[in-house]
């Protein structure tokens, strides 16, 4: 029997940058091909296979560190792809806003997005398909809307990818689903691998007590937020606990919410979205965006991580209200202005002290360590497992942990790495 290599193409000892190659005999399954950014905002892609030798490309879900690189394989060959409707109609959203915000550093032209959408079979969860000499069937995995783990099975090595993942359950989506399957081998994410978040319904108290203090002192809320999944989950929170309050939504947070609509099979709690929609306001005209923020109200806005979008138009106008708050709800990332603000209070190196009320609140969408280790303990056929999208010293703590628990053997790879199953 051929040998199976798994090739790191990204993702190794980093966050982000999502690239697996399985190989056998010189063909591939490639799990995800996502970029990753640098300390000025520049993309960074992943290593490279031949395209001309791709059995299939799965995509798990459409954030630009699953997907973003995904059309350089593209320019040379048209292999096909596979993932769930509503994950290729956002993945168009998000590529072509991509392309329009980075093109100068993008080594594919439009052409190759179009190429990719064109050569993309959508399937739902739990379909059989037969890649070549695998079986792929793809579960739900709790991360976004229509985002999925990856179960290979060859009739003789069982590999599961989990791509991102998280095991509760929120508003926006259900838990990941790992029933009806076992596997040999597990390609893990992690992200929080060293880390528990709290608990979610202390956080949301905590986040809706904060706004109506500010609300009642006659402050603006802005809250910047990822514009796929975590600006969804807000809005659905507020339509839900606070529906009383007058809320904004703005960016690219309105196009990806009209798509999740049409989608209500992937949403687990639809009639909140609906409710958000229909009782919010989104902000559709640059006289709305500068009025706004002059009264009490909650601007829900993208970036998440105030790089750029309406978000940052927001906070440069209410920096210096002490009555007023920017309550961050995503990821903040090294070097991006929404870290500098928690950590120095500016958004600019050497910027103005902002005055208003500045706080993070944990929505994350990533199991936390707990979450990982109940997955890995309910695989009982185990025997090797894969640890990427995470930092050097939380994957060599995750690492430890499953070792010291399970007694089952782990890789911690880095980029380039090949791993001979």
């Amino acid at each position: 029997m051929e040998k199976i290599r798994i090739r790191i193409l990204g993702s190794g000892k980093e966050v982000g940058r999502a690239a697996i190659a399985i190989e056998r005999n010189e063909r591939f399954i490639q799990l995800d091909y996502g970029v990753s950014f640098d300390e000025r905002d520049i993309p960074q892609f992943p290593l490279t296979i031949p395209p001309s030798k791709i059995d299939g490309i799965i995509i798990s879900h459409p954030h630009l560190d699953h997907i973003g690189a995904t059309p350089l394989l593209y320019i040379s060959s048209t292999p096909m792809a596979y993932t769930t409707s509503i994950t290729k109609d956002i993945g168009r959203i998000m590529l072509e806003d991509f392309f329009k915000i980075s093109s100068y550093y993008l080594p594919f032209e439009f052409r190759e997005i179009e190429n990719f959408l064109l050569h993309t079979r959508t399937i739902g969860f739990d379909s059989d398909l037969d890649l070549g000499s695998w079986k792929m069937i793809l579960k739900r995995s709790g991360h976004l809307p229509g985002s999925v783990m990856t179960y290979l099975d060859d009739g003789s090595t069982r590999i599961l990818y989990t791509g991102d993942v998280n095991t509760i359950e929120t508003r926006l989506t259900s838990p990941a689903d790992l029933s009806n399957i076992d596997a040999d081998i597990l390609i893990i994410e992690g992200t929080y691998g060293d880390t528990d978040h709290p608990d979610r319904n202390e956080v949301e108290d905590d986040l809706l007590r904060s706004v109506r203090e500010v609300l009642e002192d006659g402050g603006t809320v802005l809250i910047p937020s990822f514009s796929l999944g975590r600006s969804q989950e807000i809005m659905m929170l507020f339509a839900e606990r606070a529906s009383d309050i007058e809320i904004w939504y703005d960016g690219m947070i309105r196009s990806i919410t009209d798509v999740m609509i049409n989608y209500p099979k992937y949403i687990n709690k639809i009639d909140l979205l609906k409710k958000a929609v229909e009782k919010f306001n989104a902000v559709d005209s640059w006289e709305i965006r500068r009025k706004i923020w002059r009264e009490p109200c909650v601007i829900i806005a993208s970036a998440g991580m105030l790089k750029g979008g309406p978000a940052l138009y927001y906070l440069k106008r209410i920096a210096d209200k002490k009555n007023s708050a920017v309550f961050l709800v995503s990821y903040q990332g090294k070097n991006t202005p929404g870290r500098m603000l928690l950590e120095k209070g500016v958004f600019v190196e050497n910027g103005p002290k902002v005055s208003s009320r500045v706080e993070w609140f944990d929505f994350s969408s990533h199991a936390g360590v707990s979450g990982l280790m109940s997955i890995i303990k309910s695989l009982k056929s185990l025997h090797k497992i894969i640890i990427v999208h995470t930092d050097p010293d939380v994957g060599e703590e995750f690492r430890r942990r499953i070792v010291e628990e399970t007694g089952i053997e782990v890789a911690l790879p880095s980029v380039g790495d090949v791993i001979d199953l």
